[in-house]
């Protein structure tokens, strides 16, 4: 056991929704792992593939993801969502018993689920990670009932722990600081990146496109990027998100294309390019903030979340952003060089201290 407390085996599972709730889990793994804890990852897919790079050494236990399937037309997608409903209910439904069986099988003492909603247990303290405590809706009533799900499965947590700060200068504005918050102990642990800073860097590239999220968005941006990237004359790096895929392309000197790249190549790539070319998925936004790189933002179209977050930060001038219908390239590019661009001052986090104070509480609250 681990001499603080008594706490050892901790498991971690980060929710199938495209590969941001895995990278965000890397700097949590790393500090559990700095304190001598064992971690056990649950995850399948791309997500268990990605982690498996990151972390070779650690054991791996298969969990079925939510598998959901998004609409190529963004105002069909809330009904393509609601479609799933049931499908999202068993799942959650599923993975709550197999909860059960693996804290007996591999003797887990704590679980942190980074937005799966079944990962809970009366047997032992059970975290749940989220930015979103409010879910952005088209409709207000839709909101609030949204609110009340999320809420009544939060609940069933023995605390939720927010990766954002807290009071006015923070990332997620309302989907982190709503005006209801959940009767479960919030933690809000700052700023979550996989990544460190590099002191000398010597630029590579203009630009650094990273493809992410789930399908077909990502495969209809794709198209619409590679329909022009080879006209341009700046050096630039693709990063298409897909650790499972080995394709290759034939482009231009200028043009570099990587089908993955593992955290550390990322983090050198983004801090060796002039601009940052990504979606506003939470995750990504908190890795170039970490960095103070300039992003041009292209919000997956329909996903609520994103759209807010890249018209906030853009009124913030934290970043620049464009609907995905909109984006053109080369017009972009030269859009984005007369933006002014404000690199935030975010409270400097200390992860390491914060994760083992909060698994504390834990134990003193189960006690």
């Amino acid at each position: 056991m681990n001499k603080k407390f008594n706490i050892q085996t901790i498991l971690i599972a980060p929710l199938d929704w495209g590969l941001g709730h895995a990278t965000r889990c890397i700097p949590i793994i790393q500090v559990l792992l700095q304190n001598n804890f064992t971690v056990i990852i649950a995850a399948s897919g791309k997500q268990k593939i990605l982690l498996q790079q990151e972390f070779p050494s650690l054991t791996f236990i298969d969990l079925r993801g939510y598998n959901i399937s998004y609409a190529k037309n963004k105002f069909l997608l809330p009904c393509k969502i609601l479609m799933q409903v049931p499908k999202i209910l068993l799942a959650i439904r599923n993975e709550k018993k197999w909860l059960q069986f693996a804290i007996e099988k591999y003797k887990i003492d704590v679980v942190i689920s980074d937005n799966r909603y079944g990962l809970h247990s009366t047997k032992i303290p059970c975290v749940f990670i989220t930015h979103q405590l409010l879910v952005k809706m088209p409709f207000k009533w839709l909101e609030n009932l949204a609110q009340k799900i999320n809420y009544h499965f939060i609940n069933k947590f023995s605390a939720c722990w927010i990766p954002d700060f807290e009071g006015d200068k923070n990332i997620a504005g309302k989907l982190a600081h709503p005006s209801k918050m959940p009767s479960t102990a919030v933690s809000y642990i700052g700023l979550l990146s996989r990544f460190l800073k590099i002191e000398e860097v010597v630029m590579q590239y203009n630009y650094c496109i990273i493809l992410s999220g789930p399908e077909p968005q990502r495969t209809i941006l794709e198209d619409i990027i590679f329909a022009e990237i080879n006209t341009l004359k700046e050096n630039i790096l693709l990063i298409r998100g897909k650790p499972d895929c080995n394709k290759t392309f034939k482009t231009p000197d200028n043009i570099t294309i990587k089908n993955h790249l593992p955290g550390n190549e990322i983090s050198k790539a983004m801090q060796e390019s002039n601009f940052i070319i990504c979606r506003s998925g939470y995750t990504t936004v908190m890795e170039f903030l970490s960095l103070h790189k300039k992003a041009i933002l292209i919000p997956t179209p329909g996903q609520t979340e994103q759209e807010y977050l890249a018209k906030k930060l853009m009124q913030q001038q934290w970043c620049f952003s464009i609907e995905q219908k909109n984006f053109q390239l080369q017009k972009i590019l030269a859009d984005v060089k007369l933006f002014p661009f404000q690199q935030p001052q975010l409270t400097e986090n200390n992860l390491q201290n914060k994760i083992v104070e909060l698994l504390q509480n834990l134990t003193i609250a189960q006690d």
